[in-house]
C-alpha cells in the first residue's frame, strides 16, 4: 500500500461527466434517469461468477486491497456498520469478523441478484448472527439520518448515477463522528503503469467476460467505468463539498485503486 496523501483543494473537475440530464454509463451518456435501471441488468447478468471473475481480472489481489481497507476501517465491537453496493458480502463478512463481539453489519445493495448471491454465502459460512440485507439506492439510502459509526463501499461508487447525491446521501446516515471509506479504481501514479493497464484491462475484462460469465458487454461496461470514474484529488474535493472532513487518500498498486476516507464531524 502507498503512503496516505492529504486532501487537494486545487482539484479540478472531471472532464468526462456527463452534461446536465444525462449520465456515463461506461464511455456512453445516456439519460440520468435510465442509468440505474442498465447498472442492474449488468449486475444481475455478472452475479453469479462476480467474485470468480474478480480473482481471475485481478489475480486475486483484490482480496489484499479489501483486507487493506477493512484494517483501516478497524470495526469496534457495537458499532453500527453499513457496507453499501457490496450485495455478495466481500466487505460485509470481513467487517463481521473483525469486530468480534457484538457485531452489527447492514449490507445494502440496489441489485437483488448480488444480494441474493451473498445470503447464500453467508448460509454456506455459517454466518447468520449480525448480519442485515438490504435492498436500495446509495443515493436513497433507506436508513434514518445518523444512524451509522462508519460506512464502506467498494468498487461500487463509480456506477452510481449521481456521485455527489451518493456522497450525500453516506453523509446523512452517518452519525456525527463515523467515518466513510471507498474503495475504487483510481488514477494510475506511473504514466507506463498506466498505460500497460489501461490495455490489459481494455482487452482482458470483456475477454473473461465472454470466456466465464458469458457476458462481454458488461465487462465492457466495468472497463468503460474504470476509466471515467473520477481522479484521486477530484473524488477527495467532493467529498469534501458533501461535507466531509480531514479527507485524504491512499494509493493501493500505484493508484490502480484508491481507498479514500473522510469523517462527518
Amino acid at each position: 500500500m502507498d503512503r496516505a496523501s492529504p486532501d487537494d483543494p486545487s482539484a479540478a473537475r472531471s472532464e468526462t461527466q456527463a452534461p446536465d440530464g444525462r449520465a456515463s454509463f461506461g464511455f456512453r451518456d445516456v439519460p440520468a434517469a435510465e442509468k440505474a435501471g442498465m447498472v442492474r441488468e449488468v449486475f444481475a447478468s455478472v452475479a453469479p461468477r462476480y467474485d470468480l471473475m474478480n480473482d481471475l481480472m485481478s489475480g486475486g489481489v483484490h482480496r489484499l486491497w479489501k483486507n487493506a481497507m477493512v484494517d483501516v476501517v478497524n470495526p469496534r465491537p457495537g458499532e453500527k456498520l453499513l457496507d453499501v453496493a457490496g450485495g455478495t458480502g466481500d466487505i460485509a463478512f470481513r467487517l463481521l469478523r473483525r469486530q468480534g463481539e457484538r457485531p452489527d453489519v447492514t449490507i445494502c445493495d440496489i441489485n437483488p441478484a448480488m444480494l441474493e448471491v451473498g445470503r447464500d454465502r453467508a448460509v454456506d459460512r455459517g454466518l447468520l448472527r449480525g448480519l442485515t440485507w438490504a435492498t436500495g439506492d446509495a443515493e436513497r439510502l433507506p436508513f434514518p439520518d445518523r444512524s451509522f459509526d462508519a460506512y464502506t463501499i467498494a468498487f461500487g461508487l463509480r456506477n452510481v448515477t449521481d456521485i455527489d447525491q451518493a456522497l450525500r446521501d453516506a453523509y446523512r446516515v452517518l452519525k456525527p463522528g463515523g467515518r466513510f471509506f471507498c474503495l475504487e479504481f483510481s488514477k494510475v501514479t506511473s504514466a507506463p503503469v498506466g498505460r500497460v493497464y489501461d490495455a490489459y484491462s481494455e482487452r482482458a475484462l470483456p475477454f473473461f467476460g465472454r470466456v466465464i460469465a458469458r457476458d462481454a458487454d458488461s465487462y465492457r461496461y466495468l472497463h468503460e467505468s474504470i476509466r471515467r470514474f473520477p481522479p484521486q484529488r477530484e473524488l477527495a474535493a467532493r467529498m469534501r463539498a458533501a461535507g466531509f472532513e480531514n479527507v485524504s487518500w491512499r494509493d493501493m498498486s500505484l493508484g490502480v485503486v484508491a481507498l479514500h476516507q473522510g469523517w462527518r464531524i
